[in-house]
């Protein structure tokens, strides 16, 4: 009887030792496939230590405005989450959640960053100031204070943000000219349209600055 009855034409085009060939090689790959995450083990230092967080809460302490604080929050919780709905500080605004507005800035070690961007266990051992900072003994610090002098406010939801992102170029450059002053806020957004009051009260600033006031 010929070995090609009763097959269909792919079996009978398939010898015999073709197929074997063709098992033995899918074999040997599936053998392969197991061993590399054995064989992956082996290479790793055998030092390698890392610390793994969560999902639980953790402990965690903060310097938010020259005060240490201490809470609990998971390890994915943002900064942003961690100051208004741990802690109660609640300067910083949650307006776009996704880095673009500016309306939570803080500033972590002198830098205006964006809290939504950073997670709260990368802020521990950090010195951590918000708008509330910008107030001493009840008198206002001389960026919001010129806010409210031109009146460059109108909802309020992007002014924290604006006031501590102000305060941090102007820390880092006191006699910053008006238009490094602008481009310092470029990652600032103001719905509401207040840019001119804005510049009115950089420019009452910039000039104060440069007469050392």
């Amino acid at each position: 009887m010929s070995d090609t009855q009763g097959r269909t034409p792919l079996e009978a085009a398939l010898s015999r030792r073709d197929f074997l060939r063709t098992t033995g090689a899918a074999a040997a790959a599936t053998a392969a496939l197991a061993e590399t995450p054995a064989a992956f083990a082996e290479a790793a230092p055998a030092n390698l230590s890392v610390k793994g967080m969560g999902p639980q809460p953790i402990k965690l302490t903060l310097d938010v405005n020259d005060a240490s604080v201490t809470t609990a929050v998971e390890p994915r919780v943002t900064l942003l989450d961690a100051l208004r709905n741990y802690l109660d500080v609640t300067g910083c605004k949650r307006v776009c959640d996704r880095g673009t507005c500016g309306a939570c800035t803080v500033m972590v070690d002198g830098k205006p960053i964006y809290s939504c961007t950073m997670l709260a266990v990368e802020a521990e051992g950090k010195k951590i100031k918000t708008a509330e900072s910008l107030i001493d003994g009840g008198k206002l610090d001389a960026v919001p204070a010129a806010f409210v002098k031109y009146d460059a406010q109108q909802c309020g939801f992007c002014t924290p943000g604006f006031v501590v992102a102000m305060r941090a170029a102007f820390d880092k450059n006191p006699r910053a000219t008006p238009a490094e002053i602008e481009e310092a806020l470029s990652g600032n957004i103001c719905r509401c349209g207040t840019y001119q009051q804005m510049r009115d009260a950089i420019a009452e600033l910039c000039n104060k600055q440069k007469k050392g006031g």
